[in-house]
């Protein structure tokens, strides 16, 4: 019987490869080509190290593919006889050199049918040589990438098959920038580029010489910093040599490397003097690190320090005491450090045994091995979450597992929160406001260094130049929040709530008695209501079965905490209750989140943001990106890592985020957006609260009000008196404007406006106004049915409302009326506890309450063939299991 696959891989075309390289590319390389259907008929790579095979050798032999592990290919320049017959005996139609660090010989590279292709770290003929990619940041290019290229005699001088390109970012390292492009995107297309050839598609573009630049490998020993030289240069030398061979200076008298080096686009903090040699003025140890200074007198900050004895540790540290008093351990940490002991050895096969004085770097581990060690830990060892950088802040055993069981106690100190402020003397009160993007638990620059200026409203003069987040970042921490953290937060937002209401005043131009009330009040009641459902999410419900015959199934419901990422894309006319509302129900249901503020109403996230620390908030949990939505709003909906997008705008916008979330990963999405709410006042209404709620379902935060009242019904039998008593109120109004506008003439308030007579085909009746416009038009007497038409009218689904003192009438046009809230006599009243939403083109999804909750939650359907009282104690025993916090993730 003939077997068919409907794959594409099927039907293209396949080689007999021979894998000339090493290391995790390598590996990464073999595994995806023999997924492609190509057949590797041999691997040649370095013989084992301290008694560890390279991870390409592990892999290919678990596969039974041979494996040659030859020292070397050829003697004082010739080649090996026997070498080159065992390579010639597999048979290769291809050679693909991923990663090789061996030279081999021409009549090795030209032998296959196809000859042989090689990765290449550069955008060839530019940093030919072992260094390319240290060489691309130590020149300051705007542009890294990687080519394939058909090997010949030259060095790196054979013509290009493919090439690929990425921005290089201002503070990419080797690491950042291999790990996010030249690792994942050159493992793809050494596989297109092998399959182009299979398909006989492949190009050779020969190499032009303009532009061809050699580097060599760099040293140590001429890696010093020239500190006489402008401040970028000196940052692209220290992170081009970042982490081998490592950059260094003379520093306070004492050989120092520097790792981490990010240009200073803010202030330069505070902090004690140092002596740098061969620097214009001296360096400053601050509380983010070592600040360092160029010949044009710019700043660049360095994260951690390396000594000559190869003891790490944070710049900010270098003044502090050289030792901490030795921790005793107790008998189970006694036990977790034999468990320790064990993984070490694990790593370190060649070592005869681990002792507290053993090294790990000096016992042969590289940072692959850091890797591993950092994950074994997690795994086995109480879940503990280290960062790389901590393995190489304590190499030795005993340092090791000193730092370990500080970690396991909580015994940490965290370092102080720093924010570089932009104070106002506003209210009586100087606020306080940071200006940075919020990520990891650290207000940072972006990663450009852009910035964009956020206005004062009522004035037009610049409130701050704030940081515009390129690219998002983020800590994907899977925890559970208790309700003492949410508790925490409300209280603290409770005891600014004078700060945070001046600053929403500031900034989006609210009323400063309302930002008070409304604005922060509502927001602090969000989190305190939302508080209460970390420990109460119902797990397990039980359905009934409607089938009565034996071989019926017991369902059984269970709703768990998510624990994932979820994204936030906020508007600029509530700046911090949106916040509260989108984000209060991620978090007491275990998830964290990337929100972004709308781009010109920033501050109040971020004054939350310095908020949630205080509170307690692990890091990573909140982060807060400013920036434009058309490139971090994107992003966002791009990002195949963010699993539910919540979004509160207009309703295109909203249009174009449910695309990009069904295209990246088909995200879960909540959209709120645009509304033409109306409202209909009967004759029978109470005239005075028709016209004080008529008025407030228009002006409310300067109209600026996603469920404003888009368009007033009046009956004809009371129009014309609804309408003057209307305008004496509004003329009222336009004399207080006329007073700002004395004291504020370049200030962007709009006066209130009323538009009567309007028909229903008139754009002002179809589309939303967002600010202080009222539309009224006039509806027979006694046509309900009528006037229920025309409100209906319309795409939007937001809200709507009726005044009337007949109850019925009142019952009979709320059921009719096509809204998510339908206002009875009254207008703008929302409850924390209650579901928040529109239908049609207001978009779909709720916010606030239960039904909030759920969307962040799991809901799964067990179905089990079982007694009907094993079911209950199933679900009994279900029901009492409680979440509970973990740095490893979410346990139930």
């Amino acid at each position: 019987m003939r077997k068919f696959s409907s794959s594409s891989a099927y039907y293209q075309n396949k080689l007999k490869l021979a894998l000339i390289g090493q290391s995790l590319f390598g590996q990464e390389v073999y595994t995806n080509l023999r997924k492609q259907g190509h057949k590797v008929v041999g691997v040649f790579t370095v013989p084992d190290k301290d008694g560890k095979a390279d991870p390409l050798a592990v892999v290919a032999e678990k596969d039974g593919t041979p494996v040659f592990k030859f020292p070397r290919w050829r003697v004082k320049g010739k080649p090996i006889p026997e070498v080159v017959e065992a390579y010639k005996a597999v048979g290769a139609e291809l050679n693909v050199m991923p990663f090789c660090s061996q030279f081999i010989p021409m009549n090795v590279i030209d032998f296959p049918k196809h000859g042989s292709i090689i990765y290449h770290p550069s955008i060839l003929p530019r940093h030919r040589g072992a260094s390319a990619i240290n060489w691309t940041l130590i020149e300051g290019d705007k542009k890294a990438g990687f080519s394939i290229f058909w090997a010949d005699d030259g060095l790196d001088t054979g013509p290009i098959l493919l090439q690929k390109e990425c921005p290089v970012e201002p503070n990419d390292t080797v690491d950042t920038l291999y790990n996010r492009f030249l690792f994942p995107e050159g493992i793809k297309a050494m596989v297109e580029a092998v399959q182009l050839i299979a398909d006989g598609k492949a190009p050779k573009i020969p190499q032009s010489e303009d532009g061809a630049s050699y580097e060599g490998i760099q040293k140590k020993s001429n890696a010093k910093v020239n500190m006489a030289q402008p401040t970028e240069v000196i940052h692209n030398w220290i992170r081009g040599h970042d982490k081998v061979p490592g950059a260094w200076a003379i520093i306070d008298g004492k050989v120092l490397t520097l790792y981490s080096s990010s240009m200073l686009s803010g202030s330069v903090p505070t902090g004690q003097p140092i002596e740098v040699e061969g620097a214009s003025q001296p360096g400053l140890i601050a509380k983010s690190g070592l600040i360092l200074f160029g010949s044009d007198g710019k700043a660049l900050q360095v994260k951690n320090l390396q000594f000559e004895d190869g003891k790490m540790i944070p710049a900010s540290k270098y003044f502090s005491s050289e030792e901490t008093a030795s921790l005793d351990l107790t008998d189970d940490e006694k036990k977790m450090a034999e468990e320790i002991r064990v993984i070490w050895k694990g790593i370190l096969s060649n070592v005869p045994a681990i002792d507290d004085t053993t090294d790990f770097f000096k016992s042969g581990a590289a940072s692959m091995d850091v890797v591993r060690l950092v994950e074994e830990l997690k795994q086995k060892c109480g879940g503990v979450q280290l960062q790389n950088e901590d393995v190489y802040m304590a190499t030795t055993f005993q340092s090791f597992i000193q730092m370990f069981v500080r970690r396991l106690r909580g015994e940490d100190q965290e370092e102080e929160l720093v924010i570089d402020y932009v104070t106002k003397d506003i209210n009586n009160m100087t606020v306080k406001m940071p200006h940075q993007c919020f990520i990891n638990g650290k207000f940072e620059d972006a990663e450009d260094g852009k910035t964009y200026n956020t206005v004062n409203p009522t004035d037009g003069s610049v409130c701050l130049n704030f940081l515009l987040a390129v690219f998002i970042i983020y800590l994907q921490q899977k925890l559970n929040f208790l309700t003492s953290f949410v508790c925490s937060l409300a209280d603290l937002m409770e005891e600014h709530q004078e700060e945070l209401a001046t600053i929403e005043t500031i900034d989006s131009g609210a009323v400063y008695t309302l930002a008070l009330k409304t604005h922060v009040g509502m927001s602090i009641q969000t989190f305190r209501y939302f508080a209460g459902w970390c420990d109460k999410i119902q797990v397990a419900q039980r359905y009934p079965s409607i089938r009565p015959d034996p071989i019926a199934t017991s369902p059984l419901q269970r709703k768990s905490l998510w624990g994932d990422v979820c994204a936030i894309v906020i508007p600029w006319n509530y700046p911090l209750m949106m916040l509260a509302w989108k984000s209060a129900a991620c978090l007491a249901a275990g998830n964290t989140l990337v929100l972004k503020p709308a781009q010109v109403t920033p501050l109040t996230a971020l004054k939350f943001a310095e908020l949630t620390v205080k509170a307690g908030i692990p890091k990573g949990v909140i982060n807060i990106v400013p920036g434009s939505g058309g490139l971090v709003g994107q992003r966002m909906s791009d990002h195949p890592d963010i699993r539910k997008l919540g979004f509160t705008g207009s309703t295109p916008i909203g249009k174009q985020i449910m695309k990009s979330c069904a295209v990246s990963n088909l995200k879960k999405v909540s959209l709120e957006l645009g509304g033409k709410s109306p409202l209909i006042i009967f004759s029978d209404c109470d005239m005075d609260k028709a016209v004080r709620m008529g008025m407030s379902s228009v002006y409310f935060n300067k109209g600026e009000n996603c469920i404003a009242a888009g368009r007033l019904f009046v009956e004809e039998s009371i129009h014309d008196e609804y309408i003057r008593r209307v305008v004496c109120v509004s003329i009222y109004f336009k004399y207080l404007n006329l007073i700002i506008s004395v004291s504020y003439q370049s200030s962007f308030f709009m006066e209130p406006t009323v538009f009567t007579d309007v028909e229903d085909h008139m754009f002002i009746a179809k589309e939303e106004s967002f600010g202080p416009v009222m539309v009224v038009s006039k509806f027979k007497d006694g046509d309900v049915d009528g006037v229920l038409s025309r409100a209906n009218n319309t795409e939007f689904g937001l809200a709507s409302g009726v005044f009337t003192r007949d109850i019925n009438k009142a019952m009979y046009v709320s059921e009719r009326l096509e809204a998510g809230t339908v206002f009875v006599n009254t207008y703008n009243k929302t409850d924390v506890a209650a579901p928040f939403g529109g239908f049609k083109q207001s978009g779909f999804g709720k916010d606030l309450g239960k039904t909030e909750q759920n969307t962040h939650c799991i809901i799964t359907l067990y179905h089990f063939k079982t007694s009907f009282m094993t079911m209950r104690i199933m679900c009994m025993c279900i029901q009492v299991r409680k979440p509970f916090m973990s740095t490893c993730g979410l346990k139930l």
